[in-house]
């Protein structure tokens, strides 16, 4: 029989010996890379060279996942608006048929106003952010800000200089704190 080594392989592809029994191995004398197979790599492969160089989503990736995201918890918020809405205005003689329509109209009524407006903050949110990091050339918590306030700004544009600066400075200040909690999260939570 020729020896292990002249066909490569792992020390764990090898039998081992336990005291008085061989245990078997089926792949011992195959010549397959299996190994290559299944240890698949953990990190992301990428089509072209210069999207492995960028540590972020690009601009269009964002402006998809910001919007989606909040458009759908927008929705399911206002669906639960609605729902509590539809259930506190139930009146004794109504018939099932009737509670049902209205918690239904109800919930898609206060579920697309709520998801349309959050969904158009997100959308306004994503376009700043992805501006400012275009812009300074640098991806780092200033741009979240910024955007922030920018998007608190625009958004209540409509309702005068004051309201707009009371917005932007909300605004500026819930995406502090958020880019302060996932940085503390990172540090001390270790996941």
């Amino acid at each position: 029989m020729a020896s292990p080594r002249a066909f490569g392989g792992h020390d764990a592809d090898r039998p081992q010996d336990s005291g008085e029994r061989r245990l078997y191995n089926p792949y011992h004398d195959v010549q397959i890379p299996y190994r290559t197979l299944y240890d698949l790599p953990t990190s992301p492969e990428f089509l072209f060279q210069e999207e492995s160089l960028a540590q972020r989503r690009s601009w269009g990736e964002n402006l998809t996942y910001y919007t989606g995201i909040s458009y759908l918890a927008g929705a399911a918020a206002g669906a639960s608006v609605g729902l509590r809405r539809a259930v506190l205005s139930a009146e004794p003689g109504d018939t099932m048929k009737i509670r049902v329509n209205r918690v239904l109209n109800s919930c898609g009524q206060d579920g697309r106003r709520i998801s349309n407006r959050v969904g158009i903050v997100s959308l306004m949110y994503a376009g700043l952010e992805s501006g400012m990091v275009a812009a300074r050339d640098t991806d780092d918590w200033v741009n979240s800000v910024v955007a922030g306030l920018g998007t608190g700004a625009l958004f209540k544009a409509a309702n005068g200089p004051r309201s707009a600066a009371v917005a932007g400075a909300i605004g500026g200040l819930l995406v502090g704190a958020a880019v302060a909690g996932k940085q503390v999260m990172k540090r001390y939570v270790p996941i």
